[in-house]
């Protein structure tokens, strides 16, 4: 494996982020504690420039003055109000001064307002210092608990990084000095009495080697208005969507070479760029009432669709792209240790996946030009996909990773303790997963009716050959609970063709799809309603009869929003609304207990264990698909999400 100049090692742990907050406009953000600040050596806090950490401290001093944080109004995604008490000794009864913060972050700079308030009837004067320390570590260094790394290169206006990519530059109106320990900003403030004075600094950053930049503009908030809330539903429902959606205007990128076309990126911290699976499931969640995400979802991907060979990058012709990066990176965690390049095609599913979005987007309204624009993706990732399922003698889409190098399982569940038999041992690659095959035969016949519609030929033949992937699948993953005798999809066939027998979440994203029959359906939604699955927050990745269970696995007992968000929007599809509905007031009251933002993922602790649930502690917020979930939840809870909801949502589903 080659090396790595900035590899952590084995010895850090991933920070914990669900204490911390987040200000955020893609590619840039900032995490800091609850006061604002971000202390040397704290994990994740930090201000960020794509995969790039430029500060590693944020502190507020005052000589003579004890500073103590009140409040924090984190407001918008984009804006961030800190309230702080400033007093120096006495019997003070009412605080009198105030301090006020106020930042404000774009995707290209970081801005701080500092107002002191005085309300006494004295003049009050307090010198006030802002430390910055720079930096210049890699992402993946600080998501793997690694020691700061990366050399910068001061100036009086800022600094760099050794290679220059990266740039910041530092303005303020108060004064300003440097030395090896970082940047001091002071000012010497005086209040009269009743009276304010305050003073501004801002960070400004470029980075030349970016491969997503900050979009032309952010509307996705303003899409909310088109979602139905019902009456006396304000409160909850009405809150969760106007936080999920101030959070998607936050995590839209676009490409240097594409900046007109606007996708999500993942999730922040770990995942802000563009991811295929997730930006697609992201854009498919929000067709309803932002299909300006899909077009862009599908312009950007199809730009970077593989095109050869390639054993290194998993690269294929008519691949869709796993992640985008600028550079390599290096992956620690548990036991699994592996490098991705910096353009990776290792997913399975993504290619179908744009497939049914691209279909799903010209049945919501594409209009015929820019479906006939990508008719020369949508034939390449036809052909993969068929290519793929004839290679793999079982005759299914199946992955492996023969370079050794990247993932070793290349579903949305792609950590390597993901696949588990149900006693917990875990599965034997090549996997073909069950809810894949699901995609597949969904892809196949809405490539059928897109043909059809560019009048082309081929469209009975993709239809038979769907029909043929659902005959194999109902042969191959239908097994019996050896407790209770039912039946129900496993979870994968491994190397040898064994139907890996763990009951998880994976067979709700088969309903939609049309590889189940009416007496399937139902076998699997009552398998997903048991207590076993649903935890009263939503539905877990694998049962708690599953010798590998635990509440806190991040693929094998936690609870994933948008994994819940794609059940519910099946059980729709396939008429099991009552279902969705509790499933959906499930994931609202989830959402209820992370200030309505629903997160990566979260503890599957079950409801009646705990009335609140219960965070995942290293789970990224906001994350795109998790906020996109609340589209679904919201025409579960409401049947509409604007005026021709059900048919854009529901419609060709299958």
């Amino acid at each position: 494996m080659p090396d790595n100049p900035h590899d952590p090692g084995r010895d850090g742990e991933q920070p914990f982020l669900h204490d911390l907050t987040c200000l955020l406009a893609a590619p840039m953000q900032a995490w800091t504690s609850a006061d604002g600040s971000i202390a040397a050596g704290a994990g994740a806090q930090g201000v960020y420039l794509g995969d790039t950490r430029i500060v590693s401290e944020l502190s507020v001093r005052s000589d003579g003055w004890s500073v103590a944080h009140l409040a924090t109004d984190e407001g918008l995604p984009q804006r961030q109000e800190l309230r702080a008490v400033v007093r120096r000794g006495g019997a003070i009864i009412d605080p009198e001064i105030l301090l006020l913060r106020e930042r404000a972050i774009t995707g290209e700079a970081l801005t701080e307002s500092i107002t002191l308030v005085n309300a006494s009837r004295s003049p009050v004067t307090v010198s006030l210092v802002v430390h910055l320390a720079p930096d210049a570590t890699p992402m993946d260094v600080v998501k793997a608990g690694g020691r700061p790394a990366g050399t910068v290169r001061l100036t009086d206006q800022g600094w760099s990084t050794e290679d220059e990519r990266v740039s910041v530059r530092l303005a303020t109106d108060g004064a300003c000095r440097h030395d090896d320990l970082g940047f001091d900003v002071s000012w010497h403030l005086t209040a009269p009495p009743g009276g304010t004075a305050g003073g501004t600094w801002s960070l400004a950053a470029v980075d030349t080697g970016a491969v997503v930049i900050a979009p032309r503009t952010r509307d996705v908030a303003a899409a909310v208005g088109r979602v139905t809330v019902p009456e006396g539903r304000e409160y909850d429902l009405g809150r969760l969507l106007r936080r999920a959606f101030n959070d998607l205007d936050g995590l839209q990128l676009a490409l240097p070479e594409l900046p007109g076309a606007r996708f999500m990126g993942a999730g922040a911290p770990w995942f802000l760029t563009l991811f295929g699976r997730d930006s697609i499931i992201a854009a498919s969640l929000l067709l309803p009432v932002a299909p300006q995400i899909a077009h862009g979802t599908l312009a950007a991907l199809a730009l970077l669709q593989g095109t050869t060979d390639e054993l290194a990058t998993g690269e294929a012709p008519g691949k869709i792209v796993h992640e985008l990066r600028r550079d390599v990176t290096h992956h620690v965690g548990g036991n699994e240790r592996f490098l991705l390049p910096p353009r990776y095609y290792g997913t399975v599913d993504a290619t179908p996946l744009w497939i049914s979005l691209l279909h799903d987007a010209w049945r919501a309204g594409m209009p015929q030009d820019d479906l006939v624009a990508l008719a020369p993706n949508l034939d390449a990732a036809v052909d993969w996909l068929r290519a793929a399922v004839a290679a793999d003698p079982r005759g299914f889409l199946a992955y492996h990773d023969p370079a050794g190098r990247g993932l070793a399982n290349q579903g949305w569940k792609d950590s390597g303790d993901a696949i588990r038999w149900a006693d917990g041992s875990l599965a034997a690659g090549p996997i073909a997963l069950c809810e894949v095959q699901g995609y597949a035969a969904r892809a196949a016949r809405q490539a059928a009716e897109l043909f059809e519609a560019l009048g082309r030929d081929g469209a009975a033949e993709l239809r038979s050959w769907a029909d043929k992937i659902a005959a194999r699948f109902r042969e191959a993953f239908w097994v019996t609970d050896r407790a209770t005798g039912g039946r129900y999809p496993a979870m994968a066939l491994d190397a040898q063709g064994r139907a890996v027998d763990g009951m998880s979440s994976s067979m709700g994203h088969l309903l939609g799809t049309g590889i189940l029959d009416p007496d399937e359906q139902r076998m699997v939604v009552d398998c997903l309603m048991d207590p076993a699955m649903f935890s009263g927050f939503g539905i877990r990745t694998v049962s708690t009869t599953n010798g590998g269970y635990w509440p806190m696995r991040y693929h094998a007992g936690a609870v994933w929003p948008h994994d819940t968000a794609i059940i519910i929007d099946g059980m729709l599809a396939d008429g099991f609304a009552e279902e969705a509905r509790t499933v959906a007031e499930g994931l609202l009251a989830a959402a209820a207990s992370f200030d309505w933002r629903l997160p990566e993922l979260f503890a599957g602790v079950a409801r009646d264990e705990s009335a609140r649930a219960i965070p995942y502690p290293a789970a990224c917020h906001p994350q795109a698909w998790s906020a996109a979930a609340a589209v679904v939840v919201a025409l579960a809870l409401s049947g509409s999400v604007g005026e021709d909801a059900r048919s854009v949502r529901l419609a060709g589903r299958r």
